[in-house]
């Protein structure tokens, strides 16, 4: 599968058209494709077979062209080209988060920089400070640039680590001698990237298995084939590991590889505390050591083996209750407090998938987005939901095809069309509304009040000082018309550190507001973070889930939302998606009238 190496060239193409000075638009036309193809649950070879590449949004004639070229010779003539305009290198450099074209042709031109080595040399020697409008703030924060850009080498986003996983995970089920197998370490606890993917099965024949997994057609390398483990590399690069695990020790290696590994040391702790010992095997009861004299030595005792009785070990459920711990969800097992939660039998039924009515933060066509109206009301329906905030750009965001105040009336009206045909769904007519640079919102109160949901969200000015971002982030909650501020911290995972905010002065005025804050599901967002959203639980703020989907198939991403509200601890009663249509109005009504 090529959807990666697309992606990549696509954006590659982009970022070299904008070090060209070319129109913005076209360099958007390009980011677009390649977020789309991102976003497809299928292989891009698949498109290019079935004569469908125009169907991907953001895929028109010269795109397509370009794509099955590339898949159909391993290269693109004009992208290599486009290269020779450009030392080499320098795209390597713009992968750097904080350095766009503008400072990339800077650094060459002032410096001959032309490589990430080159550059973090000049920056370490303070070479950087000394140009035109960069000053050591921008040099400390290039060093930083670089450090996420080789970590996020090192690591995938948890959406690509489940694309890929999910397949494996089929094929070894169709092995009629596979029982039980699941997903184990950081993938199964949801992190938010993930290095590499953990499985682990029963089987009654594991070499059948292990055949089936070394040569599954995705497979780029076998590092290692053996009866109980089996580790390969797929076409992506990235690592799986296949353990298989006897029956009555699946449950505590399932403990044991899902982690986190502060979770298994305070585990081994309190075993330790209980007389018993735990590991992948299962929690053993530990007898008395027994000894007896030698006739070796003056005084010399050797001491029998420790005698070890498995008491525990098929299921996670049977060990934590052998411990005296209720069942600690996977997502919470970071040594956060839970283990003793658990010992009091006070771990809350978090959130699930099924609790879920509605998406906050949809993208239509009248944005930047790729569906109508009709269309995303018609996909999340199909999910079994009953409702969607469609929120598309506010007016100063021109290269996302922010709508003047005069498009968002003909939206609203379209809105109110359509859920006059729908009885049992209902579209929400929302605006991701900018918070510009001085702390004003996009539109004026009058336009926001005929608004049925209202998130805004800062998508410029990120080095602006903390106390600026925050006073930004105050002032649009302070506005009455305002119901929730999108993606909190701003953060792109690998490629973007959170912008700097006071979080405890966001909370606490977000509680005092009745402002929501949303879990952002975006695969690079995942925003905000866990942390932060235990302790708007701990203050009462209400919580929201926005796919910022873009696509259609990008509205299938509410599962990344919860799995982060699972990792802050989150019930039912913390999110707002988890509420009817008619009370959501309510709770969205609200804040009109407490806020002045």
């Amino acid at each position: 599968m090529k959807n990666k190496e697309v992606v990549k060239l696509l954006q590659e193409i982009g970022q070299l058209l904008e070090l060209k000075g070319e129109n913005p638009f076209r360099v958007r036309s390009y980011e677009k494709a390649a977020q789309n193809i991102a976003s497809l649950t299928e292989p891009i070879e698949k498109f290019v077979s079935n004569d469908k590449l125009k169907t991907i949004p953001g895929v028109g004639e010269g795109i397509a062209k370009k794509i099955k070229e590339y898949l159909e010779t391993g290269k693109l003539k004009y992208f290599d080209e486009l290269k020779k305009v450009f030392p080499e290198g320098l795209l390597e450099i713009l992968s750097v988060p904080g350095i766009g074209p503008k400072t990339a042709k800077t650094l060459y031109d002032e410096l001959k920089i032309k490589s990430l080595a080159q550059l973090e040399k000049a920056a370490k020697e303070h070479r950087l400070s000394k140009l035109h409008r960069l000053g050591e703030k921008t040099e400390e924060n290039i060093l930083r640039g670089i450090q996420m850009v080789r970590k996020g080498g090192e690591r995938i986003l948890l959406s690509s680590a489940l694309f890929l996983a999910k397949p494996i995970i089929k094929e070894l089920e169709k092995c009629p001698d596979v029982k039980d197998i699941n997903l184990a370490g950081s993938i199964r606890r949801k992190k938010e990237t993930i290095k590499d993917i953990d499985i682990l099965c029963t089987a009654k024949k594991s070499d059948v298995v292990m055949d089936k997994f070394v040569n599954l057609p995705q497979v780029k390398k076998i590092l290692a084939q053996g009866e109980t483990k089996s580790s390969i590399i797929l076409d992506e690069d990235i690592q799986v590991d296949l353990r298989v695990i006897k029956p009555e020790s699946y449950g505590a290696a399932l403990m044991y590889f899902t982690g986190s590994k502060d979770h298994n040391i305070a585990l081994r702790e309190l075993a330790r505390k209980k007389g018993y010992k735990i590991n992948e095997y299962g929690l053993f009861k530990l007898g008395k050591r027994s000894g007896r004299v030698s006739t070796r030595g003056k005084g010399a005792v050797s001491a029998k083996p420790v005698r070890e009785i498995r008491v525990a070990g098929g299921s996670e459920e049977g060990v934590y209750k052998k411990l005296g711990l209720q069942y600690i969800p996977p997502e919470i097992r970071e040594a956060s407090g839970e283990i003793e939660i658990a010992s009091r039998n006070k771990i809350p039924r978090l959130i699930a998938q099924s609790d879920i009515k509605g998406d906050l933060h949809v993208h239509s066509r009248y944005s930047d987005g790729a569906g109508k109206l009709t269309e995303i009301a018609e996909k999340e329906k199909s999910m079994g939901l009953e409702w969607v905030g469609i929120c598309d750009h506010s007016q100063s965001l021109r290269v996302a095809g922010g709508l003047r105040p005069d498009v968002v009336y003909e939206k609203i009206e379209e809105i109110k069309k359509i859920n006059k045909k729908n009885k049992n769904f209902k579209v929400l007519c929302g605006m991701e509304v900018d918070i510009l640079s001085d702390g004003s919102l996009d539109y004026d109160d009058e336009l926001l009040s005929q608004l049925d949901l209202v998130i805004a969200a800062i998508h410029t000015g990120f080095k602006q000082s903390e106390e600026q971002l925050t006073e930004r982030i105050i002032s649009a909650m302070e506005n009455k018309y305002v119901h929730m501020i999108a993606h909190p911290q701003g953060r792109l995972l690998g490629k973007r550190e959170p912008y700097a905010l006071n979080m405890e002065k966001v909370l606490r005025i977000a509680q005092e507001t009745q402002t929501f804050l949303e879990i952002n599901a975006y695969p690079e967002r995942l925003d905000l973070y866990d942390i932060y959203c235990r302790k708007a639980k701990e203050r009462g703020i209400l919580m929201g889930i926005g796919t910022d989907a873009h696509t259609l198939n990008q509205t299938e991403n509410l599962c990344l939302g919860v799995a982060v509200a699972r990792r802050g601890w989150l019930e039912r009663k913390d999110v707002l998606n988890t509420i009817s249509y008619n009370e959501l109005i309510k709770t969205l009504g609200r804040k009109k009238i407490n806020v002045c």
